[in-house]
């Protein structure tokens, strides 16, 4: 053999076998799956799902994110582990095999920037502070130049292509930028998206976003100008041609598209398929203009009108196979290209890359600490943001690939950059868990309940609106609560929408003019709701508001405007209708029984869950004859904090005129198991109401005894002979076991109490509907969190 692999007699050819394409018949026929190139696909993603799969469920203790465990998975099959032994690597991982998995994982790195540049809200850049803006200045800048700094100081012992001044430029501004496509998913995995410091997380992302794109591009011109200067000019103007094209022409098509879609209706599966084509055609022109790959799904996805009826579509039909299927065979590219053994063997080249890459994402972390900690942020805030804006991924993973195809960076760079990004990820994102607690603010420790509000002071309510059937139920109950002169009530309405097609959630407030947004974006509810305010005088004031967030996330919009508004109560939705064409069933029309039970666990006020079933109590408004003039209420006592905060609302409502009330106290037999404690409060309680209502003929007070919760369903079913248009009840805290035993398997909703679930339950057989009340409960609160105060401003 000569030196370079060349026999004395020619070239060595070198034969292995090649999978063909056909499908097997089957192993019954003696053949093997793995020796076609189908069934061997479909293993090597279906392994890959399955290893990262229980990697996930074993370090969900540790608060991992999902791209932790996909690229753990990745490198477990790669070289580093699984792929080391040569038998499984030949059967698994074939020579031939590799040119369709690397295809397939650029397709899905391609259709993850395109998702991300649709969920990412440009707009925002106009609505963010000077804060913002020098936070994320000072956490792109000052890396970048610390790490071109610690490059040029290693610039001897770096290698020829790394030490040139492009890669140096390179390599800072990728270190340095935080990607917002990264930072979203971690940031909802956290249920952080309506908080604070994950609002302002995301908003200082899109502008480091923008501050890397730039960084990029001249990279991009400088490396395509390498051999000859004018192409970096042809890059250029590639690069104008293709935006122009994306924006001046896609752009204009997809405005097109959501015009001519109906109000409420979805957009048409041929034209979600068209820009889900798109997204290759794309691809294909930004790679024949000598741009990345990547650039033309991400400006294709940053051209698509965010939010409903095109961008909400697009992200509800394709996520999921984006994510769960085309995104394993990107990991799974990452980790057949990982080798860490490399890493040690090659340390002598490595340990500057490595020193400029400590050196980034230490100084990141250490300049957005201090540009918060300027801003007057708390320290564990502060902390927190910097740990978030250090979260690293899939566009980093990205980018370490294109460094490859430049021929930068080697395997063994490669390796250590997935390892260092892999560990920066896991370290940070526990720690955000342990620092950041976002129902810390909610804990309060002053009473802010029904109660124990003044009977002639302002009342101040929050009022959470899912649609237009919550609406009738809550005009008809603000109605009927006895706002007076000396007790008007401030109502907080705050309409809850779902966020899909867009990242950033959006808090609206719309008596803010200063919001920038414009009068055709208040709907019909918003005009509802002043129309009633402007019926009700003096009485009735309403503030409305409108959250665009993640079910999940959606509850801390809803304490955090009660908390800043000292709200004593919150009216939560629950619309239940039964069907009259199906014997024994009822639709529950609601999709916030998550929201409802988080509100009820961090609420710094009372509680009210609001169960509308259609009755001719909610639809009074729209003309619908009442069976009397006079409302029938009913209040079921069956002792506890939540009893009392239900009869305190109901004694509000028995000063209106118009109001009959019926209170029934459920008492144990014997006094068994009764708490003392409990029990005088309760009493004392009790005595108030009747002797402040003794005179009242249309107040109504009697006493039950039971001795099992069979009793007590029996009492409650007996006054079901009373025509009543709305129960209230207590929700669970405080009753006494014994008025409840043998029903703790009755409850489908857990939300609702026993009782509360009962009475609104089909089985009730009762057209009214239910009020269920849980008091205060009173929590201790941190003396940092005031800094989350400032988000909502009192405009009183």
């Amino acid at each position: 053999m000569g030196k370079n692999g060349l026999s004395d007699k020619g070239p060595v050819v070198v034969c292995h076998q090649r999978h063909t394409s056909s499908h097997p018949f089957g192993v019954f026929y003696g053949q093997n799956p793995l020796e076609f190139s189908f069934p061997l696909v479909l293993l090597q993603v279906t392994t890959l799902i399955v290893i990262a799969r229980t990697l996930r469920f074993l370090l969900k203790p540790l608060r991992q994110p999902r791209v932790v465990s996909y690229i753990l998975g990745g490198v477990i099959l790669g070289p580093s582990v699984l792929s080391r032994v040569k038998r499984f690597r030949e059967y698994m991982f074939p020579e031939d095999s590799e040119f369709l998995l690397r295809n397939i994982g650029v397709m899905g790195f391609m259709y993850f920037v395109f998702l991300s540049g649709v969920k990412m809200d440009l707009s925002v850049i106009k609505r963010v502070g000077k804060k913002h803006w020098y936070i994320a200045l000072s956490g792109v800048l000052v890396p970048f130049f610390a790490t071109a700094i610690t490059a040029i100081i290693l610039r001897k012992s770096q290698e020829k292509e790394l030490a040139k001044a492009l890669s140096v430029w390179g390599v800072s501004s990728a270190l340095s930028t935080t990607a917002f496509p990264v930072l979203y998913p971690i940031v909802r995995e956290l249920n952080l998206l309506s908080s604070e410091i994950g609002r302002m997380a995301l908003s200082t992302a899109v502008i480091s976003d923008i501050i890397g794109i730039q960084g990029i591009i001249i990279f991009e011109a400088g490396k395509q100008g390498e051999e000859r200067t004018i192409t970096a000019l042809w890059y250029l103007i590639s690069l104008i041609v293709v935006m122009v094209l994306i924006i001046g022409g896609a752009r204009q098509a997809m405005l097109w598209i959501v015009r001519n879609t109906p109000e409420g209706k979805p957009v048409d599966q041929i034209y979600v398929n068209g820009i889900l084509l798109g997204v290759l055609v794309a691809g294909f022109v930004a790679d024949m203009g000598g741009l990345a790959i990547a650039n033309g799904p991400l400006w294709l996805g940053l051209a698509v009108p965010d939010g409903p009826p095109l961008g909400a579509t697009l992200v509800q039909k394709s996520e999921i196979i984006i994510m769960d299927l085309l995104m394993p065979f990107s990991f799974l590219v990452v980790g057949l290209t990982t080798d860490v053994y490399t890493i040690s063997a090659q340390w002598s080249h490595l340990h500057p890359l490595f020193y400029m890459a400590l050196v980034a994402y230490t100084i990141k972390m250490i300049s957005t600490l201090v540009a918060s900690r300027f801003f007057d942020m708390t320290i564990r805030d502060s902390f927190t943001l910097s740990l978030i804006m250090s979260l690293r991924g899939e566009v980093e993973l990205l980018l370490f690939i294109h460094w490859m195809d430049f021929k930068m960076i080697s395997q063994p760079h490669f390796s250590m950059l997935v390892m260092l990004t892999v560990t920066v990820t896991a370290i940070a994102t526990p720690l955000i868990s342990l620092f950041y607690d976002p129902t810390r603010p909610y804990m309060v420790n002053k009473r802010r309940n029904i109660q124990h509000t003044p009977p002639n002071t302002e009342l101040h309510i929050v009022s959470c609106i899912d649609g237009e059937e919550s609406l009738a139920g809550l005009i008809n109950l603000l109605e009927i609560s006895n706002p007076t002169i000396n007790s008007p009530f401030m109502v907080y309405a705050l309409r809850l929408v779902e966020l899909v097609g867009r990242a950033a959630p959006v808090f609206i407030d719309h008596e803010n003019e200063e919001n920038g947004f414009d009068d055709s974006d208040i709907n019909s509810i918003h005009n509802a709701l002043k129309i009633f305010e402007a019926a009700s005088g003096e009485y009735i004031k309403i503030n409305t508001f409108t959250t665009i967030t993640s079910k999940r996330s959606m509850y801390q919009d809803i304490c955090e405007l009660a908390l800043v508004k000292k709200a004593s109560l919150i009216i939560l939705p629950l619309y239940k209708k039964h069907l009259d064409n199906l014997n024994g069933t009822e639709l529950l029309i609601q999709g916030n029984i998550s929201v409802n039970s988080n509100i009820l666990k961090h609420s710094p006020c009372s509680v009210g869950i609001l169960v509308n079933k259609g009755s001719c109590y909610q639809n009074r408004l729209v003309n619908c004859g009442m069976r009397l003039s006079v409302h029938h209420f009913a209040v079921l006592f069956l002792g506890g904090s939540d009893a009392r905060e239900a009869l305190a609302y109901a004694d509000r409502m028995a000063a209106n005129p118009d109001v009959a009330l019926t209170v029934i106290r459920f008492l144990a037999h014997d006094n068994e198991g009764d708490n003392e404690m409990e029990k005088k409060l309760d009493d004392g309680l009790v005595t108030w109401f009747w002797v402040k209502n003794e005179g009242n003929n249309q107040v109504v007070y009697r006493e039950v005894v039971v001795k099992n919760g069979l009793e007590t369903i029996a009492a409650i079913q007996a006054m079901n002979t009373v025509y009543y248009d709305l129960w209230i009840v207590g929700r669970k805290h405080g009753i006494n076991p014994v008025l409840l035993r043998g029903l703790s398997y009755w409850s489908d909703n857990n939300e609702l109490g026993i009782i509360g679930d009962f009475v609104a339950s089909v089985d009730f057989d009762s057209p009214a509907s239910v009020l269920v009340m849980q008091q205060q409960i009173l929590r201790g609160q941190e003396s940092d969190s005031g800094s989350l105060l400032r988000r909502f401003s009192s405009k009183r």
